[in-house]
């Protein structure tokens, strides 16, 4: 019977616990924050890129369900952890660096000038909000992404892609 899941050949035919674990081996130590988006498909979506870059854990924050296809079931293989309040996730983030990416503050510099730490926890917030103030403001950065259109922000899946890959950029391959 062939595996028809979304999976890379080395998983293919494994369960999805022996998934799970082989990828617990090479967990990267970023973290990913996620507070009160609206659109589960972007939840799913931001799960789904978690995985490609193996991160070590997702924290949802306020929203708990979200649409698990936009996940294409990646949500099986890294942990994910939901979180009532913001002040719940924070008792989570001992020696971690809090980097929001938010570009509606006067505190935001720009991704690319940024030097990640290895202990890192991205946060990302609502479409329509953002993070929220009380948030932001247990932040220790806050970054945007540089915008060169018309609009003046990506979709939060997408600037959740940047970002992770950004910080992967620096951590895995050096700057």
């Amino acid at each position: 019977m062939e595996d028809t899941r979304n999976l890379i050949d080395e998983y293919k035919g494994q369960t999805n616990e022996q998934v799970f674990e082989a990828l617990n081996r090479t967990r990267q130590n970023l973290e990913i924050a996620i507070e009160n988006v609206e659109h589960d498909f972007n939840i799913g979506s931001i799960v789904r890129t978690a995985n490609s870059f193996n991160v070590k854990k997702v924290h949802i924050i306020g929203k708990k369900k979200y649409n698990r296809r936009g996940a294409m079931c990646t949500d099986k293989y890294l942990e994910i952890v939901h979180h009532h309040t913001y002040e719940d996730f924070l008792k989570t983030q001992t020696g971690r660096e809090l980097v929001a990416i938010e570009n509606n503050t006067e505190r935001a510099e720009p991704l690319h000038d940024k030097n990640f730490t290895q202990n890192t926890t991205l946060i990302f917030g609502s479409e329509n909000n953002g993070i929220t103030k009380e948030l932001l403001k247990e932040a220790d950065d806050v970054r945007y992404i540089e915008s060169f259109g018309s609009t003046r922000s990506v979709n939060v899946g997408a600037a959740a892609a940047i970002a992770m890959y950004e910080w992967t950029r620096q951590n895995l391959w050096g700057n």
